[in-house]
């Protein structure tokens, strides 16, 4: 018997978006997945300021924060969101790839490297930290749910974003001053837009 073809990947660019209309369409599509309909999809987005808070950090507290604050379900602490930052979010059904979630995380991980390559920073992963670093500092950031076997949530990775809102946490559990982005590596401007394509295109081979 033949195995059961795996769906491809589809893209949508949602520009800019709240969090919350990205959140709850994402919760969509993971459940029209886990239902066995449609394809697995990469939304490519830019999120208004927002701190969200993962199943890592449920409960502790914060101090006055100047954006709002979102208790979601993926794995992880606290980080921000905000203009400036490519937050991709991959709905995938992990079963029909006979994939597990440790081995999802390094799928992730090895897209941002591989994107970063293509601008000639060296990318790293770091022992004990999901997520991606540059020269000591971290340049994105990741955490994901699984609901039916489709993993949904992913990877926020800086473009040219305002560091500053993180001071107000300690991100994913570490000083706010090991935030960077790919801008501050670079020493120049580098939009989202300039990084959407050569991401999904990471993200295109990684699932193939």
């Amino acid at each position: 018997m033949n195995p059961a073809p795996v769906a491809r990947l589809l893209t949508r660019d949602l520009g800019r978006m709240s969090y919350d209309e990205a959140w709850a369409l994402q919760r969509a599509l993971a459940a029209e997945r886990a239902e066995g309909r449609g394809a697995d999809v990469l939304l490519l987005v830019e999120h208004e300021p927002v701190y969200t808070r993962g199943t890592s950090s449920r409960g502790e507290p914060v101090g006055t924060l100047p954006h709002p604050l979102r208790d979601v379900e993926r794995g992880g602490q606290t980080t921000y969101h905000g203009p400036g930052q490519l937050v991709a979010y991959p709905i995938v059904h992990l079963r029909e790839r006979d994939w597990t979630v440790g081995g999802w995380l390094r799928r992730l991980e090895g897209a941002v490297i591989e994107t970063l390559a293509g601008f000639g920073l060296p990318g790293e992963r770091r022992e004990g930290a999901t997520g991606v670093w540059c020269r000591g500092r971290k340049v994105a950031s990741l955490g994901v749910a699984v609901r039916g076997w489709v993993a949904y949530h992913g990877v926020a990775l800086n473009a040219d974003l305002d560091l500053a809102p993180f001071a107000a946490v300690r991100p994913c559990g570490f000083s706010a001053e090991v935030m960077t982005s790919v801008s501050e590596l670079l020493g120049r401007r580098v939009g989202v837009d300039e990084l959407k394509t050569p991401l999904a295109e990471a993200f295109a081979r990684e699932l193939a």
